[in-house]
């Protein structure tokens, strides 16, 4: 009696009442829990949702539940199959499942709010069920959201390509980055100019407009995609892969320069310097700071190229966020 309390406050189902509670304990303890449609009440077409009349019952089918007391919880059911005008004759809707499957919607949601926490296998374990039921349940769950979700008014992408297997196997990611929202919007296989432009495919014209900002890296397939589908948005450069081609640069004009002092019989200044000039400010130890202060007091192409490098880091971190644009990371 208390378990069809609970059950008709926190899971009503429409058209229907629980009838009967039992424990059963064979093959397991298992509590089942009867479910009957409401007297004088139509079914519905499970094809267009039309009520109709009936026509005769099912066997008795079971649909997994929510267990209580880590006890699971079966209910019964005879389905009815209704005369659709339109369908003929056919299996009732139900509101407590979907199609043929045999676990209930509020199971599925039930299983993939714990499989965020743990594994598949370790959730199937534990509310003794399977693996291919939690798989269908997080099938169902992603269905129903992109089914679902309000890809209206993003104004602010990220483009990045993510290693999912050994070699050079890719899937694209895009992300919506706005202030308010941030999210997965898109994954695609390869990292291919056909991949990203899929996406703009799935994502339609009008949205496409309404996008300002861009940031991704400098892979090439997605600056050329970026540039020709969006061509009026801003695209915001990954910071990582802007710094690594400043300490390139950096480094073979440092490397060239001490090679013409030595050629020329000038001091050697720049003699074990590589790191001094690539690491960050903030990484140096005293020793290395006091040494940089001499350092900069020459007037090297060396010199110049690392307070270039150093204007930059100065333009990215104050500039970019003063004019109000939002970066991740």
């Amino acid at each position: 009696m208390l378990l069809k309390t609970i059950l008709n406050r926190v899971h009503q189902i429409k058209g229907f009442v629980y009838t009967d509670v039992k424990f059963e304990e064979f093959p397991s303890l298992t509590i089942t829990v009867k479910i009957e449609s409401r007297k004088n009440g139509k079914g519905r077409c499970s094809l267009c949702g039309a009520r109709c009349p009936g026509y005769d019952r099912l066997p008795e089918r079971r649909f997994e539940f929510i267990p209580l007391w880590n006890i699971p919880v079966l209910l019964l059911c005879r389905l009815r199959r209704v005369s659709c005008s339109e369908h003929g004759v056919v299996v009732e809707q139900i509101p407590w499942a979907k199609g043929k499957e045999q676990t209930t919607t509020a199971f599925q949601i039930f299983l993939s709010q714990w499989a965020k926490l743990l594994s598949w296998k370790e959730v199937a374990l534990r509310f003794r069920t399977s693996w291919d039921t939690v798989c269908l349940s997080l099938k169902r769950v992603v269905e129903y959201g992109l089914e679902h979700r309000d890809l209206s008014n993003i104004e602010s992408i990220g483009v990045d390509e993510i290693a999912i297997g050994k070699g050079h196997d890719y899937v694209t990611m895009v992300y919506q980055i706005d202030d308010a929202t941030k999210r997965l919007l898109w994954i695609g296989k390869d990292r291919k100019v056909k991949t990203l432009l899929r996406f703009f495919m799935d994502f339609g014209k009008e949205r496409t407009k309404s996008i300002k900002f861009v940031c991704s890296d400098m892979w090439r397939p997605y600056l050329k995609v970026i540039a020709k589908k969006i061509p009026t948005a801003l695209n915001i450069l990954d910071r990582f892969h802007i710094m690594k081609k400043f300490n390139d640069a950096l480094d073979k004009i440092r490397s060239g320069e001490a090679g013409k002092l030595r050629q020329d019989g000038k001091e050697p200044v720049l003699t074990k310097t590589r790191w001094l000039l690539l690491k960050r400010p903030q990484n140096l130890t005293c020793k290395q700071k006091g040494h940089l202060k001499k350092l900069l007091q020459y007037n090297l192409k060396s010199v110049r190229a690392y307070l270039l490098r150093e204007d930059f880091q100065h333009f990215w971190s104050v500039y970019i966020i003063n004019m109000g644009i939002k970066i991740p990371g």
